[in-house]
């Protein structure tokens, strides 16, 4: 059963233009192997444990000199009738509220006292999440210096033609593989934090954006479409770079450089997923491909998953926009329409990780 599973999973047709087999890609040169990407899960482990040691030994302290406040909140005080029903519903509504009032022998006051201090005591300090922005912006910006400089003096970065040529026999160089299996597992350790990092508002829509990554960096590799991937990877880590900068300038308070960084980050995501993602990459994917290889199964799948991508990034610039506005009108970048769930403060910081990318 599993080995016909694996033989589905892998079959040519689906995952190569015609007259193309697994056996042309083993002939000893270097192209990518597919079973390689097994490799990434381990190194996914390592980076969260990096990351862990990175905001313990680096940010933190960080934050220490920028006199970011750990906030430390009042807690409710214990109550199991009242803890069993937050684990159900964390704001009921007003009736419930005085069901649960009569029977404590509480003011309905109270009561809902008790679920906002409750509430409040899920809600991520400061500190935290400057120390999850700033392990973002090291790795965004790590990864976007490696891929432009191995990336430079390739042809295919300043001529889309050139990912496509003599496709799929293009050997692998050591800057791809090392690009890609460091992106890879680090969109699988992201996997693996969303659950325990500061849980957002559009929770699903970022597992989804993080697993079509996972898919096309899975697909792109496994197929050989090293170039266009790496292509697709650079456009969406430009960007990410503006917006954690952004966050950690307003999470230490200099809301001067937040609204510099924040108005860059903009212009940046209008021109990297608006203008070049759409009519430069997708475009070569989708026609320039078309033109020199011809469409087979798998150039189906990658391209829809990339247009998923596309529509993602519609309604991020349109969310980014609205946060745009605010700031016009109230001189600064106010609250994140991707805040932190149950944040009860109208001024909230910036907590959107617009990011993604993915190949």
């Amino acid at each position: 059963m599993a080995s016909a599973i694996v033989s589905w999973v892998w079959r040519e047709r689906f995952w190569f233009p015609d007259n193309v087999t697994w056996a042309d890609l083993e002939s000893g040169v270097d192209y990518p192997q597919a079973g390689h990407l097994l490799y990434a899960l381990p190194l996914a482990l390592v980076l969260f444990i990096l990351r862990l040691l990175f905001e313990r030994l680096v940010a933190k302290p960080c934050a220490n000199i920028l006199h970011i406040q750990t906030g430390e909140r009042r807690r409710a005080q214990p109550n199991p009738l009242l803890e069993k029903v937050f684990k159900s519903k964390t704001s009921p509504d007003h009736s419930h509220l005085e069901q649960l009032a009569t029977e404590l022998k509480w003011e309905v006051r109270r009561v809902q006292r008790w679920f906002r201090l409750r509430r409040d005591q899920n809600r991520p300090t400061t500190e935290t999440k400057f120390c999850e922005s700033m392990w973002r912006f090291t790795f965004y910006g790590g990864i976007f210096v490696y891929t432009v400089y191995y990336m430079w003096d390739s042809p295919w970065m300043w001529n889309t033609r050139h990912c496509w040529t003599n496709y799929p026999f293009q050997p692998m160089i050591q800057g791809q593989y090392i690009h890609y299996f460091a992106e890879f597992a680090f969109y699988w350790s992201l996997m693996f934090s969303q659950f325990i990092d500061i849980k957002r508002k559009d929770f699903l829509i970022m597992f989804i954006h993080h697993f079509a990554t996972l898919l096309l960096i899975t697909f792109s590799y496994g197929n050989n479409m090293l170039r266009a991937g790496a292509l697709v990877m650079c456009v969406h880590d430009a960007s990410d770079i503006f917006l954690e900068a952004a966050k950690l300038a307003n999470y230490a308070k200099y809301q001067r450089l937040c609204d510099i960084l924040f108005v860059l980050f903009t212009l940046v995501f209008f021109i990297t997923r608006l203008i070049i993602f759409p009519f430069w990459v997708i475009h070569s994917v989708l026609i320039e491909s078309w033109e020199i290889v011809g469409p087979y199964q798998a150039w189906w799948l990658l391209n829809s998953l990339l247009l998923v991508l596309q529509v993602l990034h519609i309604y991020w610039f349109y969310l980014i926009t609205r946060i745009a506005v605010k700031s016009i009108f109230k001189g600064r970048v106010s609250k994140d329409d991707r805040s932190d769930i149950e944040s009860s403060s109208e001024d909230e910081e910036i907590n959107s990780n617009c990011n993604k990318k993915s190949v």
